[in-house]
Parts: C-alpha cells; structure tokens; sequence
C-alpha cells in the first residue's frame, strides 16, 4: 500500500471487504463524482433513511406546542433531547394520493404505498399491481453507482410477494415502501446478520462461504480476517485518523457480538468449536430494530450506499407491545374511538418507536465525521402515511426530519405548512440535497421551502 491512500480501499481478507469511514488522512482524494452528493470538493457525502412508523400517531403527544425554534419538545418525543437540535419537525403535510379517491377501504395499504412513492397505487390483490417509483429508488437510478451498494430496504416484518392484506390491496403494498418502477417492488431483509454479512461480504462468493463456515465453527470474528490489513493501513494514518480507526473497528466488533450472542445452557456458554454460529431474528423488538439502525449507520460510515429506508412493522401491524406492557394489537387500538385509555396504550407505543429512532440518531451524532459528525451529512426522515389511526387521514402528518443533509438544513425548529402541502414537496427538497436535480415528483412540482 504505496502512495495516497484510495478512499476506495476497502480491507480485505477471506470473503471480507470492509470499507472504511472518512479518514482525515485519505484528504481530498476521497470521493470522486459530483459535488454534494459525492464529496469531491473535500466534504462527505450527504446521505438519506426514511423509517416508516404504521397505524398513524397520537397527535397531540406527537405535534410541538409552538413554530419557530424547539425549546420543549412534545411527550412522545422527549427521547429526543439530546438531539433536539438537529431535529426539525414538520407539520401540514399530506400525502394525497393515500386518499380513497374512489377507491373506498385501503387506507393503510395506500398509506405505505404512497409513501415514498407520492402516487396513487392500482386496487387489486392479484398480480396486475402498479404504484410508481420511490424517492429512494429515484436517488439510487442516480447515484446508487458510486457506492458498492445502490441502496438498502431493512424491516422487521417480511416483505410480502402476494395477497390480499388490506379491503381488496395487495400484501405487496403494505409491505413494501420502495419501488424502482411501477411494477417493481424492492423487498426488504429482516434479518440482522444477513444485512451485516452482505455489509462485510466480498464478491467471491466461494470465499465468502469458506469465511462463513470458518466464523461457524470456530467462533472466529471477521475482523481476524482483515487485520493484517488493518495494521498496514495503521501505519499511514495519522494520529487522529487511527483514533478513528479504533473506534470503527470496536464499533463493528460490538456489533458482531449482539448478532453472534452464544446460546447459553444454565447460563453457561457452549463452547464445542464445531457449534453452529447463532443467526436469526432477535426475539425481543427493540434489540431487533437498534441492530437494523447499526446496520444503517455502519453502511452510511463507510460509505456503503447513502440511501436507506426502514419499515418498523407493515401497514396495518396488530404487534402487541408486552415489552412496554401495552398487550392489546396496535392495529386494533389505533381504532381508539376517542376512548383515553386506548390513546394512553398508543401513545406508549409511539414512544416506544421514537425511543429507537432517539438511538439511531445518537449514534450518528457520535460517529465522527470531517469537521462535524455523520449525522450532520445526513437526513432521516420519520413518520406514518396516516395522522390519526381512528380517522385513517392522511393531511397533517406525522413527519420528522433530522440531520443538517450537508448544510442543507438549519434544524431546531418546528415548521407549520399550510394545510394540503404535499409531502413529496419535501422529497425534492431533499434530491436537490444529494445533488439531484429533479422538476417535479409525485404530486409535486415545487420543493418545500423554509429548511435552510
């Protein structure tokens, strides 16, 4: 390893590519591409998540008491203070073509459909399904080329392929919120350990699975198979950058440790070398969603794609929640009949969903990046296709951004629209912000104004 250091270089070993973070030491070289989106005047690039939330909120624990800048923020979201400041929450927007217009029943099929997508899908629960490309599948056609992956879907609720999930709406559309063209969904992985192996994969496969069976039996971790690398590049860094090093190198270790957890017997660990490596689903929710959201910030640090979506659970999911001692079905008890005690049972919930969202961004706060941190290059926006679940509309939403996109946005601050601005308003805001050009998407023609 002679000469500049390639941000491109990834450490290497048996099945192994690991991609690096932004190194001080790599300097302007970094990136190559297009300003903004790409870094190649000096910065990092500006990434996206979107995390879709179902059944609608309890709006009025969810909206701030006031406009202009956040100095309390409402009770669901008091998870939330450490990063009050890089929070903007948004208010009046509407997805329009969530609405019936016709159609009758499908709210929360339409809700996840339109969502990224600001259009109208096709009732039907056959094969003949048509919705329209997705914000973030718009972005990866453009730009998805510069990192080794276009794009990730993560979830905690399988995609669907077929049925009949919602008054005459495909399963495909309640369970699928990106979509590379009409006819096109792009599933998503619900399973931790598969996204982490892809993230840490090579494109050998036949390496990749003398890796795998190594890991298995042995207990061994992938970074022994990539330190030999990882001390040469030591070498050239400097005394920051091998700060950095470290800290990526534990984070991923950490990581590996809550996916690779040994199946204990009478609280002792079984240590046959020939056991097979625990994979799987967590069983507890939270554990499941913090190790999708590490998944997401691992892939942003390194610069393994820059768009990513997350779906908490699919449209219309009746998941109880005994973990926060809420056992009714959420579905059911967002169909509160202005009952308080049912508000009270959703609203734990809502918390619930944004404490996991509080961690994610922590953790893009903390992870260093430049002059800043990586949630500074970022934009994550939060929220539901439906405002309240009892009414099942879809004006004044539930959305939340967070981040500064690169100095695209001036966070801590609560921004009222009028009533019926479209979302999608929004998403061409935030193409812009990835260095994306585009006149008009979904029900949009104009992007939304006021961030800056």
């Amino acid at each position: 390893m002679n000469g500049t250091i390639s941000r491109r270089m990834m450490l290497r070993g048996l099945g192994t590519a690991m991609a690096l973070p932004w190194l001080e030491s790599l300097g302007h070289n970094s990136l190559a591409a297009a300003p903004t989106s790409s870094g190649a005047d000096g910065k990092p690039p500006v990434r996206m998540a979107f995390l879709y939330v179902p059944n609608g909120m309890h709006m009025p624990d969810w909206t701030p008491a006031e406009e202009g800048d956040l100095t309390n923020l409402p009770k669901t979201m008091q998870s939330l203070n450490k990063v009050k400041s890089e929070l903007t929450p948004l208010s009046g927007l509407t997805l329009n073509n969530a609405h019936a217009l016709g159609d009758g029943g499908g709210d929360h099929a339409r809700s996840v459909a339109a969502f990224l997508t600001g259009a109208h899908p096709k009732k039907t629960n056959g094969a003949d399904i048509a919705n329209d490309v997705s914000v973030d599948q718009l972005a990866a056609s453009k730009i998805g080329h510069q990192t080794r992956f276009p794009s990730l879907e993560l979830g905690c609720e399988p995609s669907a392929q077929a049925g009949n999930c919602d008054s005459g709406y495909s399963c495909v559309y309640t369970s699928n919120m990106a979509w590379r063209n009409s006819t096109s969904h792009v599933g998503k992985e619900v399973d931790p350990q598969l996204v982490f192996d892809r993230l840490f994969g090579n494109e050998f496969r036949e390496e990749t699975r003398a890796k795998q069976a190594i890991l298995s039996r042995r207990k061994k971790s992938i970074l022994d198979f990539v330190l030999d690398d990882a001390r040469r590049l030591n070498e050239r860094l400097g005394k920051g950058d091998k700060q950095k090093l470290d800290e990526y190198l534990y984070s991923v270790r950490e990581i590996e440790q809550r996916l690779q957890q040994s199946i204990k017997l009478d609280g002792k660990e079984i240590e046959a070398p020939d056991y097979p490596r625990p994979a799987g689903v967590p069983a507890e929710m939270d554990e499941h969603i913090r190790l999708m959201m590490d998944m997401m910030v691992l892939a942003f640090q390194t610069n393994s794609t820059r768009i990513a979506s997350f779906m908490y659970t699919n449209a219309g999911s009746n998941r109880s929640y005994s973990n926060i001692g809420v056992a009714e079905g959420h579905h059911n008890l967002s169909h509160h009949g202005n009952d308080e005690k049912k508000q009270s049972k959703i609203a734990q919930i809502n918390s619930f969903h944004v404490q996991q969202l509080a961690y994610f961004l922590e953790k893009l706060q903390s992870t260093k990046e430049h002059d800043g941190s990586l949630l500074d290059n970022c934009m994550v926006m939060y929220g539901s296709g439906i405002s309240d679940g009892n009414r099942h509309n879809h004006n004044d939403l539930p959305i939340l951004l967070a981040g500064r996109g690169g100095g695209a946005i001036r966070p801590g601050r609560h921004l009222r629209y009028a009533d019926q601005t479209p979302l999608t308003n929004l998403y061409l805001m935030m193409l812009e912000a990835m260095g994306i050009k585009q006149t008009s998407f979904g029900d949009s023609k104009a992007k939304l104004t006021n961030l800056s």
